[in-house]
């Protein structure tokens, strides 16, 4: 019987996201990611004796929205506390957060449907707002760890799930849709290459059939979604081989390393008596009015699911080509306006899966960067020349091309590089015969009735007529070249 027949992964995790705010929680310094290091620091959020802080108002909103779109219930009072540790990238000796007090409670995330069809929900246990630490940094200097406090005090929202996860798939599931719960509402860029955006894992084993919860250890140091699944998988192997061989699981923090595959232990796991909570004497409740977090729930835009059923009612889309339009707020908004430009919606679906998509790829640009450039109207009428027959698919595959590096308009591309599509039958003729007359074993065959040669005679004429011969008309003038 193999590990997964006898033992059952449970998976709790734990995100962070930093909120997208301009300045940090408690002070007016910048939240701008990539600035030298220990710049962007002051008074309050260096700890000093006798700064005060004063709550981001944004940071409230930003993370009242991520919280009702979750389906949480937020509350009218939160009471902020002190979380006392000590380590190095943490300048006041404690952290800012929310603990028997939190901001909102009870939400749920959908991570797809079962064989019945019926929505899998992973519960949220509860959603609150918290300071960041600083970074230190391991290896900017060979003998010695930097410390850069830029981070420190940046506002984030900390949520945590129930352990309702069964396998590292359900787990990336669950990280891929909260991260575009996120980005929908504007409450952060939720980037794990940045570290808006981190995870802790908690894992345990039990054997199948158990109810009870097996003691958990925390997978920490973890950069990709990728990597979380991978590390889970680890993790849950060593466990499961520790039990196998009499032993028990201690409840520790392990980190994960990428380069070995390997999980190892950092130190023994701290339970909330360990930091020593107490409410901040500098920090009042947050009270919040019914009617405030109502014009906040007004504020949330059209969610995924939503967005994926109304693109496939209004579109026709299928459910495959709707889910991947909408994983990103900003790919779905640049499709809808290509199609509503374009007036052809499986055209404009098809050139965003397929030529934006892989412009993205291959350039390393984001949409934001490569939307200045070609803008949504500017595709569509690339898609109207196709439709009204001005240049060819092939030909408008070079036009985009140029059109992406340059920005220029898609007639304007396609009338200097000689790309209108012609249909005048003259030319066609002296581009067939051209591709007849080189290639006379493939016109012999398909003379004869070898109707698998038609695609490839019509490859070499509209190679021959560098994409600007209209493929219809080629195609009819080698059927006519074919009877004699």
């Amino acid at each position: 019987m193999s590990r997964g027949d006898r033992y059952e992964m449970v998976v709790g995790l734990e995100v962070h996201v930093q909120l997208d705010t301009a300045t940090k929680l408690f002070c007016n310094c910048p939240t701008s990611f990539g600035d030298a290091p220990n710049r962007n620091t002051c008074p309050v959020c260096l700890g000093l004796p006798g700064a005060l802080p004063v709550l981001n108002a944004r940071a409230v909103e930003l993370a009242t929205r991520a919280a009702l779109a979750l389906g949480c219930t937020v509350h009218p009072v939160s009471i902020f506390a002190r979380k006392n540790y000590f380590y190095p990238d943490l300048p006041k000796g404690y952290q800012v957060s929310q603990f028997d007090r939190p901001l909102a409670t009870e939400g749920q995330v959908v991570i797809g449907e079962d064989e019945d069809g019926a929505p899998i929900a992973v519960r949220v246990t509860r959603v609150h707002m918290e300071e960041d630490a600083g970074k230190s940094v391991h290896d900017r200097f060979a003998d010695a760890t930097a410390i850069d406090l830029n981070r420190a005090g940046t506002p984030l929202v900390e949520i945590v799930s129930e352990p309702d996860l069964r396998s590292s798939a359900e787990a990336g599931a669950y990280l891929r849709a909260l991260r575009q719960l996120i980005q929908y509402v504007g409450a952060s860029e939720a980037s794990m290459e940045e570290g808006s955006l981190r995870v802790d894992a908690n894992v345990s084993v039990r054997r199948r059939g158990d109810t009870a919860l097996g003691t958990k250890t925390e997978i920490k140091n973890v950069n990709s979604f990728s990597g979380v699944e991978r590390a889970l998988e680890v993790e849950f192997a060593r466990q499961c081989a520790l039990v196998d061989g009499g032993g028990k699981v201690e409840q520790q923090t392990m980190l994960w390393d990428q380069a070995r595959q390997e999980v190892r232990p950092a130190r023994s796991k701290e339970g909330s008596h360990d930091y020593r909570y107490f409410p901040d004497p500098d920090l009042p409740p947050l009270l919040l009015t019914g009617e405030w977090i109502d014009v906040q729930r007004a504020a949330l835009p059209e969610l995924p699911a939503a967005r994926r059923a109304r693109l496939r009612d209004e579109f026709a889309l299928g459910a495959k080509d709707a889910e991947v339009l909408t994983a990103d707020p900003q790919l779905a908004d640049y499709f809808e306006a290509v199609a509503h430009g374009s007036g052809d919606a499986k055209a404009a679906a098809n050139w965003v899966m397929r030529d934006v998509l892989k412009e993205l790829n291959d350039s390393g640009r984001t949409l934001a960067e490569f939307a200045r450039v070609v803008r949504p109207l500017d595709l569509a009428a690339l898609l109207r020349l196709v439709q009204d027959g001005t240049v060819s698919r092939s030909a408008a595959a070079r036009v985009f091309g140029t059109m992406a590096r340059t920005g220029e308009e898609a007639k304007l591309v396609a009338e200097r590089e000689g790309l209108l599509q012609v249909s005048d039958d003259a030319q066609l003729r002296a581009w067939v015969d051209e591709v007849w007359t080189g290639n006379p074993e493939e016109a012999a065959r398909f003379a004869a009735g070898d109707q698998k040669l038609q695609g490839f005679l019509v490859g070499l004429v509209m190679k021959a007529s560098k994409g600007s011969a209209d493929p219809k008309k080629v195609n009819a003038l080698l059927a006519e070249r074919a009877a004699g």
